[in-house]
């Protein structure tokens, strides 16, 4: 046989074996990539077990909010499944209404990570406080977090209509009751009033009979905190 065809067939030889390695080595490399690619869905399966590894998650995860960086953890099929028939929440939020400080997105967590109240301008009551209490007391939940926010709606009718001495209508006009004492001392600022409120609420949860005992033992934490809507962040007040 030529010496050329010999040779032909040996490149020929040479090429598919060198593009098979060159094709497996892209694929992984692919495969590689779409694994870093995909974003993180899962949060660290270890629970927070302290007030100081809870808010510690929490920061982190505010941090990611801030930064545009959000992981999305534990919203998937996968997290629904798994807490279907169980949840162990590492942190209470007790936060306003307001459309814009959905703690879940605040926090960067997801299904079965938080405990979440309600309520506007974080005003408190019997019920309100049985259902703050609910994680400490029945699951050990160990961090009750305050969350006051920058230009809160409730607080600024509150301030208006205290200021006017003109009543809101419905039940509307509860929550200005409730705020009255924080209205007088923060000297009619909306922004003062807020946080004065959220300490207020700590303060007194802090009192509660389920949670005193807790408290004292280290086992639970009460913090405020400030929830910038310009910048995301949230700040700890107490």
């Amino acid at each position: 046989m030529p010496n050329h065809m010999i040779n032909r067939r040996a490149l020929l030889r040479a090429g598919i074996v060198t593009g098979g390695l060159l094709t497996g080595v892209a694929s992984a490399s692919t495969a590689a990539f779409a694994r870093t690619a995909q974003p993180s869905n899962t949060a660290p399966d270890q629970r927070p077990a302290t007030p100081a590894e809870a808010w510690a998650t929490l920061r982190e995860g505010n941090r990611r909010w801030v930064d545009g960086t959000a992981t999305h953890p534990h919203q998937d099929a996968a997290r629904r499944k798994e807490v279907a028939e169980k949840q162990d929440p590492f942190a209470v939020v007790f936060s306003c209404i307001d459309s814009r400080v959905a703690p879940e997105l605040v926090f960067d967590t997801g299904l079965g990570d938080l405990f979440v109240v309600r309520t506007a301008a974080q005003t408190i009551d019997p019920l309100v406080t049985g259902a703050a209490e609910y994680g400490p007391a029945e699951l050990g939940t160990p961090l009750v977090v305050v969350l006051g926010h920058q230009r809160c709606g409730a607080v600024t009718a509150a301030a208006e209509s205290l200021h006017d001495h003109k009543k809101l209508p419905g039940e509307l006009d509860t929550i200005a009751s409730a705020l009255r004492s924080a209205y007088k001392r923060s000297g009619g600022d909306v922004d003062k009033m807020i946080r004065i409120n959220t300490i207020d609420v700590v303060k007194q949860l802090k009192k509660d009979k389920l949670f005193a005992p807790r408290i004292a033992k280290g086992r639970l934490k009460v913090i405020g905190a400030y929830y910038s809507i310009d910048t995301g962040e949230v700040t700890r007040l107490v």
